[in-house]
């Protein structure tokens, strides 16, 4: 069992509340579920789309062949018709749109008229069309009976019934007019849960403690904002929307060296904003935690979409040179243990972390049974009170054999915490002394590269144990080139090298000889310039030859990413 669902409207037409209803129904039912949408930057009129997979196996990535479209406007139609698979459903309200289709794969379901007559008003049109999608399904409509009640109760009870008689009467409708559906769902199984990208970040910045978020509120980094806003209260944490991204990194930076975890999330518009923060904080040794919702530039470019355009940026940001540790994680999952181990990491070594998401990951939804939260750390390494006094003579970037100093919190004890964004001596104050320079340079930057080096993990492998076809690929890209390994791993030996560490590489790169030993190594990225093949050039001396690139601001869709592979490997 494997149906792919597209929910298609205007903005304003409640496309995200229907979807969501639907993939949590999916995954209480027990199915894996994954989600993604495509919205303009505009909040009324235009085309969006919701398209939800589910299965009764694992899923990480959307199909370009769809089962059923519910169309809320008469634009989706032409726009997705063709996507359709032979048995696919068009479900419409001929009312609404103006038009009646006559084609036996459309079933006309009265959506507004049921939602005025059981409803009591239009604006439960939304909770008809969720009741229509699950009767033509055939699916028992308990669940999404409960769903609904844990989603009005607030409301009160009014609304609450008028929600539910508007949801049985769409699903009764559907079911008994639907003479053409014949889908075949798998029995339901254990309940799953959703999580999004941007969900799971905030989760990983709550189990590394997190104080302090201040951040001007950019898509698609502001979902991180809202999760850790809605949760500050109760973990005591302290959210502030800056007047600019000017202001947000210089503010986390205050904080850090006030002592507490701090974070900011942005775009690459911010970004730029930021990388004169930036470097304060990698010239002040202040470990700081950004992510870098990336989406297509430059300028304001396309500030719905997704592209991984920024990753050279995000390496390079800042003037001078000094140590950065940049995370690219490629699922839910990944993105809460990678935050858990920028926090710990920057914290250490009193470094940068950046993780780079994008569009697709931060709103992609991926169901789970349990996700594994053993190797979440929390560990303080600042100095504070007792500890910090029993230091004779505290020196805030002492010359260590690490080039790791004592990190101590201000006003915790008789010492002073002196920096300097000026070039400075190992108590803070500025300098001009060469020899010094050069011992602080070498401090910051190459014993705690070698450090950290230590700490990075190998990319992810997955297929052929030997294979012959290797594909490259980065963040996000991971759930869609895992599920074309699994289908084309039955005609070849090829294997997928995931990289979600991105900098600094690891030290042991015994995955390189992978790619020396395969016949035809593929990059794959959503970028123009292959930024990561560029890097790993850089850092291994590796050539790579095939790329697959998108820029388009859209997500690769599987059957897509197969075409391109197979053209490849048939033309090598």
């Amino acid at each position: 069992m494997d149906y792919s669902i597209k929910i298609g409207g205007e903005a304003g037409q409640g496309i995200q509340t229907i979807g969501d209803l639907l993939a949590h129904i999916f995954s209480k039912a027990g199915y894996y579920v994954f989600t993604h949408q495509d919205y303009e930057s505009r909040i009324r009129g235009g085309h969006n789309f919701y398209q939800i997979r589910f299965s009764d196996k694992p899923v990480s990535a959307s199909k370009r062949k769809i089962h059923l479209l519910l169309a809320l406007d008469k634009e989706s139609i032409p726009l997705h018709f063709e996507e359709l698979d032979s048995t696919g459903q068009v479900l419409y309200d001929s009312s609404h749109l103006k038009d009646k289709f006559e084609d036996p794969r459309f079933l006309d379901v009265p959506l507004f008229e049921i939602a005025r007559t059981k409803g009591g008003s239009p604006i439960t049109a939304n909770t008809v069309a969720v009741g229509a999608v699950i009767g033509m399904l055939g699916m028992s409509p308990e669940i999404m009976y409960d769903l609904l009640k844990k989603t009005f109760y607030k409301k009160g009870k009014e609304v609450l019934e008028a929600n539910l008689r508007a949801a049985e009467e769409g699903y009764n409708y559907a079911k008994e007019k639907c003479l053409a559906c014949n889908f075949s769902l798998a029995s339901f199984s254990e309940s799953k849960y959703l999580i999004t990208g941007t969900e799971a970040i905030g989760i990983g910045a709550l189990s590394a403690n997190v104080k302090f978020y201040a951040a001007y509120p950019m898509t698609p980094s502001t979902g991180i904002f809202n999760f850790i806003a809605e949760h500050a209260e109760e973990f005591n944490i302290m959210v502030e929307q800056a007047e600019d991204e000017i202001a947000a990194i210089n503010m986390i930076i205050g904080a850090s060296y006030a002592g507490v975890r701090s974070m900011t999330g942005t775009s690459g518009g911010g970004f730029a904003l930021m990388v004169e923060g930036l470097a304060l904080a990698g010239m002040t040794e202040t470990p700081i935690v950004i992510v870098l919702a990336q989406r297509p530039g430059p300028a304001t470019g396309l500030p719905t979409r997704t592209e991984q355009g920024d990753l050279l940026f995000a390496l390079f940001s800042g003037h001078g040179e000094f140590p950065k540790i940049v995370f690219a994680p490629g699922t839910p999952e990944q993105a809460l243990h990678l935050t858990n181990k920028a926090f710990d990491l920057a914290e250490k070594y009193q470094v940068i972390s950046i993780i780079l998401i994008d569009q697709y990951l931060a709103d992609s939804q991926w169901s789970y049974s349990k996700i594994d939260t053993s190797r979440l750390i929390y560990k303080n390494y600042r100095l504070t009170g007792e500890e910090l006094q029993k230091i004779e003579v505290y020196k805030r970037h002492l010359f260590t054999e690490t080039g790791i100093s004592p990190l101590g919190i201000p006003g915790t004890s008789t010492h002073l915490i002196i920096t300097d964004s000026d070039e400075h001596d190992e108590e803070g104050h500025l300098i001009e002394d060469a020899e010094i320079r050069k011992k602080m340079v070498e401090k910051r930057l190459f014993k705690k590269l070698s450090l950290i080096k230590k700490e990075i993990s190998q990319p992810l492998f997955y297929g052929a144990e030997d294979p012959e076809i290797v594909l490259i690929c980065w963040g996000s890209l991971y759930g869609i080139v895992k599920e074309v390994v699994d289908i084309l791993k039955k005609d070849h030996p090829v294997c997928m090298l995931h990289f979600s560490e991105i900098y600094p590489f690891s030290e042991d790169k015994t995955w390189q000889r992978l790619l020396e030993k395969a016949k035809l190594v593929i990059n794959i990225e959503q970028n123009a310039t292959s930024q990561f093949a560029r890097l790993l050039k850089m850092e291994t001396g590796l050539t790579i030859k095939h790329h697959i690139n998108k820029y388009d601001g859209r997500p690769f869709l599987i059957e897509e990413m197969e075409e391109k592979i197979r053209g490849l490997i048939k033309g090598f």
